[in-house]
């Protein structure tokens, strides 16, 4: 019997679910549970990564007028963005990332990112899983993977949105609902921050909440030996999450960004970007595994001098002080942080000058976790319309990322009416980008 279809399920969540909790994660119901199981691969360990922060630029930023400038190229290919040297010999950024340049030193820019995936979506779902997209599966994020492998730290969610889930390709995929990430539903840069599903609703104290998890507990139990399904023990692990979430005072300060002070604050930028990655750093500090936050618009088809001008300089000061917080406060070290696009832009300026979308070469910003410092990986090549030296493909990112983290990307796990499938599907860890 499939519970999701069953009249007795449906009416354990119009009580269970509107009545006995009242609280607000229908957000995290929605996806249908399926069974997943590990076939073959090594056991995951902590490595030296023990959080990832991932920073998407969502619409696909120009590599040319951000990580890899080329002031040596015509114009129609250089563009009117300038460029400045950095704190790396030999390696110049755009004008807009002064802050960056001064820190260039602790990060590694890759240059040879490359892919054949031309739609947003599609370019999207590469970046948050490591595969290409699939007609027959979704496949799981990056989070949801490290979620069903390690599983919560420290009473937190192991998956945290900040704001929320971007894409549907940063959820669990053919995983269990369980994995989902758990999403801010507010933006820590509004003056009115709070963080959905902190808080018992109206009318409910404490020991009505004590009263209500009891009931549930039994319902679940009743369901979970009856049906034996999924969905009773996804939903199970999502209400323990949330009372965990409810009834830790320590779980709930992580999310309290007005503890920091107002220079750290000011440090960082008080704006989407700045403070979210403040929040990235807050919650990586607490205990959470992976954050992903997004931050501004890069799809530039036109006018692409005023856009970056109007973007790149608060991106510029928040990931600056990210890297430098996480540094001064021993944390670099032991978290990776990620940045990424989903394409970059077309090597000539167009006639409305802008650029348009441009797979097959573009720029990835690592740091920490155990990655060089001050390093280059490959290149593009004069115009910035291929891999010059040593193309990174989709699956060797993936495996890398997940190297570091302790996981084994050739780890195989098995969904619903499907064969085992990779982790991640013919990559390699590439042990030029480690330290």
């Amino acid at each position: 019997m499939n519970p999701f279809n069953s009249a007795s399920r449906r009416s354990f969540l119009q009580v269970g679910y509107c009545g006995l909790l009242g609280l607000g994660l229908d957000e995290m119901f929605r996806m249908k549970a399926q069974a997943v199981d590990s076939v073959g691969g090594r056991p995951s360990k902590e490595g030296k990564a023990k959080s990832i922060i991932h920073i998407f630029l969502p619409g696909g930023m120009a590599h040319q007028d951000s990580f890899d400038p080329k002031p040596l190229a015509p114009v129609e290919y250089r563009g009117e963005v300038g460029s400045i040297r950095s704190k790396v010999d030999g390696v110049f950024l755009s004008e807009y990332l002064p802050k960056t340049a001064q820190i260039t030193d602790k990060i590694t820019i890759c240059r040879s990112m490359t892919h054949g995936e031309a739609a947003h979506e599609r370019g999207t779902h590469n970046m948050f899983t490591g595969y290409r997209p699939s007609p027959a599966l979704i496949y799981p994020s990056f989070g949801s993977i490290i979620s069903h492998e390690f599983g919560p730290r420290k009473n937190l969610p192991p998956y945290v949105c900040i704001p929320s889930m971007p894409t549907n390709f940063a959820g669990s995929g053919y995983l269990s609902s369980a994995f989902a990430p758990f999403s801010l539903g507010s933006d820590p840069a509004n003056p009115g921050f709070t963080v959905q599903d902190l808080s018992l609703p109206g009318g409910v104290d404490t020991k009505r909440f004590t009263t209500r998890k009891t009931m549930l507990g039994a319902v679940n139990d009743h369901f979970a030996k009856r049906e034996k399904a999924d969905g009773v023990m996804a939903m199970d692990t999502f209400y323990d999450r949330a009372y965990s979430l409810i009834s830790s005072d320590q779980a709930r300060e992580a999310f309290n960004i007005k503890a920091e002070s107002e220079a750290i604050r000011n440090q960082y930028g008080r704006n989407e970007a700045g403070q979210r990655m403040l929040m990235a750093r807050r919650l990586v500090s607490a205990g959470v595994r992976l954050v992903s936050l997004t931050y501004g618009g890069w799809d530039m088809h036109s006018a692409i001098k005023g856009g970056m001008a109007g973007q790149l300089p608060v991106f510029d000061q928040a990931f600056a002080a990210l890297i430098s917080d996480l540094d001064s406060r021993g944390l670099l070290d032991s978290t990776l942080v990620m940045v990424s696009s989903e394409f970059g832009r077309t090597p000539k300026i167009n006639a409305t000058a802008g650029r348009d979308h441009w797979p097959k070469v573009f720029s990835v910003v690592l740091a920490g976790g155990g990655i060089k410092k001050g390093f280059v990986y490959g290149s593009s090549d004069p115009t910035a319309t291929e891999p010059e030296d040593d193309p990174l493909t989709v699956e060797d990112l993936a495996m890398t990322v997940y190297n570091q983290l302790g996981i084994d990307g050739e780890k195989r796990l098995m969904a619903p009416g499907s064969r085992p499938i990779d982790i991640v599907r013919d990559g390699k860890v590439l042990k030029e980008l480690l330290a």
